[in-house]
C-alpha cells in the first residue's frame, strides 16, 4: 500500500532523513518511534507529499507521489502534532468545511459528516466553539478532518501528544477503530499503549531506521536470550558461581517492553555521530486544512 524507496532529505548540509526504505501493507497499524528530531515528521511530511524528498521514491498504491502528488493526497488523511483547527468555529462548522475542501460531494458530505462525528465521538459537542474544548476532544476533531474524505492512509504526528491517560486511551480506541478501513501511520512517545494497537514498528535514529519488525516479532525476540539461559540452567551448562547472576539476566530480558527497546537502542554510549539532524517547522494552527 505504502512504499518507500532509499529516501533522504537534506537542508543544506543537515541531515534529516538519510536512506530510509520500507514498505506497509493495507490495514496495518505502524508505529513510528524516535526521539525529537529524529527524522519522523520530516519523512511523514515527504510521505504526504507535503515535502519533496532530496533522493529516493515514494509510492501509494503504485502511484509515484513527485508524479501523482494532487491524486495522492486525495488518498491521504493527515494530522500534525499541532492539528490545524481554526478554533472559532464550531465541531460540526469545521468538520464540514473540511470536507468542502477535500472534495466530499454535496451528496455524500450529510452521511459522511454522520459517520465521521459517531466514529470520533463527537456528536455530542458538534455545536460547542472548539476554543472551549479539551485538549483530548481537540484532538479527535483533528483526527475527525483527516478521515472525513475517506483515505486509504492515515497518517498521525503524535496524536496523544498532552493528552490524560483517560483521553489517551480514547484517542488510541479511536485510531484502533480505524484499522477496517485504512492503513495507519502512527507517531507517538506513548510507548507502552502503543503495543496495544500496533502490528508492526519503525524506528528512527539520527535520521537512519533501525528497527523495522512486526511487534510481536520484536517482543518476542527480548525473550530470545532468556529462554536460552534458562535452558541452560536446567541442563546444568551454567555453573553455580554465574547461576545467580543469569536468573538476574533472565528475569530482565523477560520483562522487556517496547519501552525498554526503545532506550536500550537510545543509549548515549557511543560517540555522538558527525552528522546533524533537524526537526522540520511545526505547521501552525492557522495554515489551510487543505494542506492535509
Amino acid at each position: 500500500m505504502l512504499t518507500v524507496e532509499h529516501i533522504s532529505k537534506n537542508f543544506g548540509a543537515l541531515q534529516a532523513v538519510d536512506n530510509v526504505s520500507f514498505e506497509i501493507n493495507q490495514g496495518d497499524i505502524v508505529g513510528f518511534l524516535g526521539k525529537n528530531g529524529a527524522g519522523k515528521t520530516t519523512l511523514m511530511r515527504m510521505i504526504t507529499a507535503f515535502l519533496a524528498p532530496s533522493s529516493g521514491r515514494i509510492f501509494i498504491d503504485g502511484d509515484d507521489i513527485t508524479k501523482h502528488s494532487l491524486t495522492i493526497r486525495k488518498k491521504i488523511g493527515y494530522l500534525p502534532e499541532n492539528p490545524p483547527l481554526y478554533t472559532n468555529m464550531t465541531v460540526l462548522q469545521y468538520v464540514k468545511f473540511a470536507a468542502e475542501i477535500k472534495g466530499v460531494t454535496a451528496k455524500k458530505q450529510a452521511v459522511q459528516l454522520a459517520k465521521v462525528l459517531e466514529d470520533c465521538q463527537l456528536e455530542q459537542v458538534k455545536h460547542k466553539t472548539i476554543s472551549t474544548l479539551s485538549k483530548g476532544y481537540k484532538q479527535r476533531v483533528g483526527i475527525a478532518q483527516a478521515i472525513i474524505h475517506e483515505p486509504k492512509l492515515l497518517i498521525l504526528d503524535e496524536p496523544t501528544s498532552g493528552l490524560d491517560p483517560m483521553q489517551v486511551q480514547q484517542v488510541l480506541a479511536l485510531i484502533n477503530n480505524q484499522k477496517e478501513q485504512r492503513t495507519v501511520l502512527l507517531s507517538t512517545h506513548t510507548l507502552p499503549e502503543i503495543e496495544k494497537i500496533a502490528q508492526r514498528i519503525l524506528m528512527i535514529k539520527s535520521g537512519q531506521l533501525i528497527i523495522d519488525q512486526s511487534l510481536k516479532t520484536l517482543l518476542k525476540g527480548t525473550d530470545q536470550q532468556a529462554n536460552i539461559d534458562s535452558d541452560n540452567l536446567v541442563k546444568g551448562n551454567i555453573n553455580t558461581a554465574d547461576e545467580n547472576s543469569a536468573k538476574d539476566e533472565n528475569s530482565q530480558a523477560q520483562a522487556l517492553t517496547l519501552e525498554q527497546i526503545f532506550f536500550n537502542h537510545h543509549q548515549e554510549s557511543a560517540p555522538l555521530s558527525s552528522k546533524k539532524t533537524i526537526q522540520t517547522p511545526i505547521q501552525t494552527p492557522n495554515q489551510n486544512v487543505s494542506n492535509y
